[in-house]
């Protein structure tokens, strides 16, 4: 067997969920006897992977200079690339000069095996195609995640997604719903506490899914936060779906989750969710969004927007506009629409023409700017507990409070990685927050 050792790197794109995956990689490749380091390191670098993305055309192509500009910068390194895709671009990928192997993204889970047989043999593998009827069981890492470059955790607890949204590429690029074993999150959990981590954040394509043997999301929040640490647990990106009504009861009853969610709207006109796929009225939405805000103070809401989709007319766009009003997001991601094929999206007619879907998306721009400055002054005067996290170039300590506000504080007692109590005292241009620690 060829002894492995030497540095690796782990390069991620796109979402959290690829954090936490490429965490559960530098897991198993240390191990294996490798030594983790950043992929900007100026060193030598034995053994690189670049955990890819393809939610967007931007995002493949993304990936791909990644891959190229590694290769150059590391000729003798072994480039390997997996995540989402290769799960789709398969045969691009095979054609790449610059890459040695290419992983699906359940191969993420031998990589330490693969990479020993490619050392051995020297062989290019083509890579897995991911099977779409693989059982609807509960799946194990075996693997804890490693984030020794990071000041907060990525758990993995779910993957997969059963929606196929008619825009949306993930379905075949993560397979349909799974969900991580109950003791093994458990078990990571208690591992990032130990290790000082003081944010942890649930990850997955659709972290309300999760359901081990009856086990749901909301039970599971309940257990974590009943462990003992000074800790937060922060939700990354759910479904909006009225089924969810019971997981705001949870985050009100419980301090340690953040006051922050991340629902992805997609669209505010009711014809065109029903074109999207999407699971949901914006009647529904919105009541969701009046509970959460009810039962949550000062609560950030988020939310994903998508411009241009195929037949979206300009009647359709300003109802949009008048409903993400009313919603008034703390901030919002917004997307042009990107075809994507083998969707069902890609093959729709009436495909808005570039220059007018640029024209919308900046108009989208401004109305999100003033939401996002709206509700960070709405803050100003109160007093959040915030995460500093690094030190900026201006000198000042940078960090985010738990409904996700940057703030900046240049006092000398401040202490990283530790969760602090701090007043908002002024707001920046760029709508970052002046803290002041409290004593």
């Amino acid at each position: 067997m060829t002894k492995v050792s030497g540095n690796a790197a782990v390069f991620t794109l796109g979402c959290r969920l690829n954090q936490a995956d490429s965490a559960l990689i530098c897991d198993r490749l240390k191990s294996d006897g490798w030594d983790i380091v950043r992929p900007e390191y100026d060193g030598s670098i034995n053994l690189l992977i670049i955990n890819t993305c393809t939610v967007t055309a931007a995002a493949s192509r993304k990936s791909r200079q990644a891959a190229r500009r590694f290769r150059a910068k590391h000729p003798e390194a072994c480039v390997i690339v997996t995540g989402c895709s290769t799960e789709i671009e398969n045969s691009a990928w095979v054609k790449e000069a610059a890459v040695d192997i290419i992983l699906t993204n359940p191969e993420k889970k031998q990589i330490s095996s693969l990479v020993k047989d490619f050392l051995g043999k020297k062989s290019i593998s083509s890579g897995r195609t991911f099977s779409m009827d693989q059982p609807l069981d509960i799946f194990q890492e075996k693997a804890g995640g490693n984030f020794q470059f990071k000041s907060r955790a990525f758990l993995k607890i779910q993957e997969g997604c059963n929606n196929f949204c008619s825009y949306c590429i993930v379905p075949y690029a993560r397979g349909p719903e799974r969900s991580r074993d109950w003791d093994e999150v458990i078990a990571d959990f208690k591992q990032f506490i130990d290790n000082g981590f003081e944010e942890i954040v649930l990850t997955g394509v659709n972290i309300c899914a999760y359901n081990d043997q009856g086990r749901t999301l909301n039970e599971l929040i309940r257990v974590l936060c009943a462990l003992p640490g000074n800790f937060r647990i922060r939700l990354s990106s759910t479904e909006p779906h009225p089924n969810n009504m019971d997981l705001l009861k949870t985050m009100a009853e419980n301090p340690k989750v953040c006051r922050f969610l991340h629902l992805s709207l997609q669209h505010g006109c009711d014809e065109i969710l029903q074109a999207m796929g999407r699971k949901y009225t914006s009647a529904e939405f919105a009541y969701f969004i009046k509970e959460a805000r009810r039962l949550i103070p000062d609560i950030h809401l988020g939310t994903d927007i998508i411009v241009a989709f195929p037949g979206e007319t300009e009647e359709h766009f300003e109802q949009e506009i008048s409903f993400i009003r009313k919603m008034n997001f703390s901030n919002i991601h917004i997307f042009t629409y990107s075809k994507r094929e083998k969707t069902p999206a890609a093959t729709m007619p009436d495909q808005v023409p570039g220059n007018i879907a640029n024209e919308r998306r900046l108009r989208l721009v401004a109305i999100a700017d003033k939401m996002k400055t709206d509700f960070v002054k709405s803050q100003v005067g109160k007093t959040l507990p915030v995460l500093f996290e690094r030190k900026n170039k201006a000198g000042y300590f940078q960090g985010w409070s738990d409904n996700y506000i940057n703030f900046l504080c240049n006092e000398q007692n401040v202490k990283k990685h530790v969760i602090t109590q701090v007043k908002a005292i002024k707001i920046t241009k760029d709508n970052s927050i002046i803290g002041e620690i409290l004593s």
